[in-house]
């Protein structure tokens, strides 16, 4: 938990710099899967500050990962020789360390097609000794291009060819043909990351657009806008302003929640990892692996959509302008959307895999804690009763989902049924979950409240406000979305 708020910070000041130093991440994934020989290599990586990458797409290959034709032909001495190109790969390459390992999908000489056939190769931009570490000749892996891209321009993204003039030498992690499920490995630290750099940009976007709206001067208040000689006021007096605002800040603050208890949920995997707990361990990982595509889907989406509709908005033409840094967030949080599956696969991903799949187990426990808490009284009765209905309305849209994969068994296209709304059903969980965390904050910001809360009374009075306007505003549009997913044909 205490490293993913950290990373926030970072992300939503200068994410380009969280992203090269994302080499641990991928050190921990080969300490974990590799053999002893390469749980040393993790440590060299940790130790020399090395970089990291992960190469998965390719010309034909990105979505579609198991279309990837990049090559592994084994050698006598153990090692693999890879030969292919990568593309899209962020950090490809850069000067602030002294070498890169990059973790590669390849298809062996003679493997399946599609996923299964795929596995992964740790292959270094410079040789080393595998004892020190000290570098040795140049590996035959080379950046070709480096993209022109919308946004994020810090962050290099490059095509690398792979064993074009000389072999790249690779080094088989695992066993073969497990490369996509070790992949994931990273990938899900990725996808976390990816969340957290959207919502962390929304947040700075926010605080940007609130101080602007503070200053402002613009128009007269809105109860006397017939008289033309009253006085001017800032922006954030206007009633439309003030909404935009309120959007921003549900959201921002909602989707922080929803980022830490997530961590929180990683951290529950260690404790009952380190207790032998194996019910605790199974349900913990079932709720992460829930939780993973709506931090990065509808982090991602939500984040970049109001950073155009809502922060930049509030500067109104002042925004379109570089004079002011909302037209480069925006810009550099549109890859968020993007990147490690775009927004539609996160839809994908989460129906089938993690409800379907899953039988709905971890669905169904993260809805009884909702539904409970909401049933549990206190304050805010108005808010959880719109909460346990929208909580009933997913089940719903759920329910009509699971019905149409059913039926496909039978007649195919119903499958179009649910494809048509998988990434509605992710998005109306991301708004159940923000709601229900704001709501928990409320509670405790209106306990505090009764007491002599000091300097902090407009920090809790502002916990109350948000989780009061986004369930009022943003709960209700779940009934809709059930009445949408019902009447699809």
């Amino acid at each position: 938990s205490v490293r993913w708020a950290i990373a926030e910070m970072v992300l939503g000041s200068n994410p380009a710099i969280h992203i090269y130093a994302s080499g641990y991440a991928f050190a921990h994934v080969a300490f974990v899967l590799g053999t002893e020989e390469q749980k040393h290599f993790a440590k060299l990586m940790v130790d020399r500050h090395w970089g990291a990458t992960m190469q998965l797409t390719e010309p034909d290959a990105g979505s579609d990962v198991g279309a990837g034709r990049t090559k592994a032909v084994q050698q006598s001495d153990g090692t693999w020789h890879i030969t292919g190109t990568k593309r899209y790969i962020t950090s490809g390459d850069a000067d602030i360390y002294e070498n890169i390992m990059h973790f590669t999908l390849a298809r062996r000489e003679g493997g399946g097609p599609g996923t299964k056939g795929l596995s992964l190769f740790l292959i270094p931009k410079f040789m080393f000794d595998h004892k020190t570490g000290d570098l040795g000749k140049r590996n035959g892996v080379y950046v070709t291009s480096v993209e022109h891209k919308m946004g994020l321009n810090v962050s290099a993204t490059c095509e690398v060819n792979l064993g074009e003039k000389e072999p790249a030498v690779g080094y088989l992690l695992g066993d073969v043909h497990e490369g996509i499920a070790q992949m994931f490995k990273v990938i899900e630290f990725a996808r976390m990351m990816v969340g957290t750099k959207a919502i962390a940009t929304l947040s700075a976007g926010y605080q940007q657009a609130l101080s602007y709206a503070k200053e402002r001067v613009q128009g007269g208040d809105m109860k006397v806008m017939n008289d033309k000689a009253s006085p001017r006021v800032t922006i954030i007096k206007h009633p439309d302003v003030r909404r935009s605002l309120m959007v921003q800040k549900s959201y921002s603050e909602g989707m922080r929640a929803l980022v830490l208890y997530t961590a929180s949920i990683q951290d529950e995997i260690e404790l009952a990892r380190e207790a032998g707990n194996a019910d605790r361990l199974k349900d913990m990982e079932a709720l992460n692996d829930l939780l993973l595509p709506v931090v990065k889907g509808y982090g991602s989406e939500k984040s970049w959509t109001l950073l155009g509709t809502e922060s930049l908005q509030t500067f109104g033409g002042a925004g379109f302008t570089q004079d002011w840094p909302l037209e480069q967030y925006v810009r550099d949080a549109k890859i968020d959307t993007l990147y490690e599956g775009t927004t539609a696969i996160q839809g994908l991903d989460f129906f089938f895999r993690k409800v379907v799949k899953d039988g709905g187990r971890a669905l169904g426990l993260l809805g009884k804690e909702i539904a409970d808490f909401a049933q549990a009284g206190g304050a805010h009765p108005e808010e959880k009763a719109a909460l346990l209905k929208a909580v009933g309305d997913l089940n719903g849209i759920v329910g009509v989902l699971v019905g149409h994969a059913m039926a496909s068994q039978e007649t195919p296209a119903e499958i179009y049924k649910v494809g048509l709304n998988t990434s509605r059903c992710l998005m109306a969980v991301g708004d159940i979950i923000t709601a229900w965390l704001l709501l928990r904050q409320a509670d405790i910001a209106a306990e505090k409240l009764k007491g002599d809360a000091g300097k902090d009374k407009d920090f809790f009075t502002g916990k109350i406000a948000s989780a009061k306007f986004f369930c009022l505003n943003y709960l209700p549009h779940i009934t809709a979305d059930r009445k949408i997913v019902e009447g699809t044909d």
